[in-house]
């Protein structure tokens, strides 16, 4: 294995001229790439993303990015599509062909059916004379001075160079269709970004019996036999009327308990914390959980228009739920 020195120097050689291909194209963000914009926006099918071999694998996570901020794609692996699968093209399509040399048989062989749909072409290829990109409506062009690959041969500054583009073209339409973080989230509901967007305390709250709340006028024992039967740390004060007078927490008690008061003939009102802090069903979790670290708390109790508690979260809900 060659020496420490040598490794470090060749890896940061490679990273170097990969960064010098992705910059490159900040030159190269021109009219036709406003072209290919505009033929992408006012697609009213779907963008059909092409290639093979490394840039097959490049085309299949720019698919990925365009459906996943908020313009409708796949992807078509060229050879299945010679073999039936490009009946999938509609009239109302866009297909995104990429290949660095332009000359990828497979997508050649593809070309005719493409155009007598009369569906358009944008290519991203490295050779702006090749049979793909005089073909194509728009060609972007993602040619690069070498590939990192010291041999030359392994497609590496070329494939980061077409990601970069494919990723200016996702995000410039993604900006030019106003996608926002919550469009971004309802693609998205499995992952950590979607629950904090979409995730509601309605979603995960304890309603009904399972809420711990008892009425003003008990003494302090019968809140703390709600308190251990409910397991959440507290419970809820409760008015004559059926309204949120307040609330008894776990620290509430250890201030009882060193004032030395009798549990079982002192009134829970003597103690308990009067208008504590509240959510509705409709407060994002993630907003819950930020007032319980901010305020330094483990429950939250929930209150309708009128003030009266419909639920009950505590922190281990929201741990439950993966926010965090």
């Amino acid at each position: 294995m060659q020496n420490k020195e040598k490794i470090q120097a060749l890896a940061r050689a490679v990273i170097e001229t990969e960064a010098n291909a992705v910059l490159a194209l900040t030159d190269r963000i021109d009219e036709k790439f406003i072209q290919a914009c505009k033929l992408l926006l006012a697609c009213e099918g779907r963008i059909v993303v092409t290639g093979i071999g490394k840039s097959g694998h490049i085309a299949s996570k720019i698919a990925a990015t365009f459906a996943s901020t908020g313009s409708p794609a796949f992807f078509l692996h060229p050879s299945e599509a010679s073999h039936g699968d490009i009946g999938v093209i509609t009239k109302k399509d866009v297909v995104v062909a990429l290949s660095y040399s332009g000359n990828t048989h497979e997508i050649v062989a593809i070309l005719p059916v493409i155009k007598l749909l009369g569906v358009p072409l944008v290519s991203i290829t490295g050779n702006a004379k090749s049979t793909i990109a005089k073909i194509a409506t728009i060609n972007l062009d993602v040619s690069v001075i070498k590939e990192a690959c010291p041999l030359g041969l392994a497609p590496t500054a070329s494939t980061t160079a077409t990601l970069a583009m494919g990723d200016a073209l996702a995000i410039a339409l993604l900006e030019a269709r106003g996608f926002t973080s919550e469009d971004f989230a309802r693609s998205h509901p499995g992952g950590t970004l979607g629950k904090r967007l979409l995730l509601r305390v309605f979603d995960i709250m304890h309603i009904g019996n399972a809420i711990p709340k008892v009425k003003k006028n008990v003494v302090i024992s019968e809140a703390l036999v709600e308190m251990t039967r409910k397991r959440m740390g507290m419970t809820a004060i409760i008015n004559d009327d059926t309204t949120l007078a307040g609330i008894y927490t776990d620290g509430d008690l250890r201030r009882t308990l060193d004032k030395n008061l009798d549990v079982h003939t002192t009134k829970i009102t003597e103690v308990y914390t009067p208008n504590c802090i509240t959510v509705t069903k409709d407060t994002l979790a993630a907003e819950a959980l930020q007032i319980m670290e901010s305020r330094k708390i483990t429950a939250l109790i929930v209150v309708d228009e009128n003030n009266i508690p419909i639920g009950a979260i505590h922190l281990h809900d929201i741990l439950k739920a993966g926010l965090v």
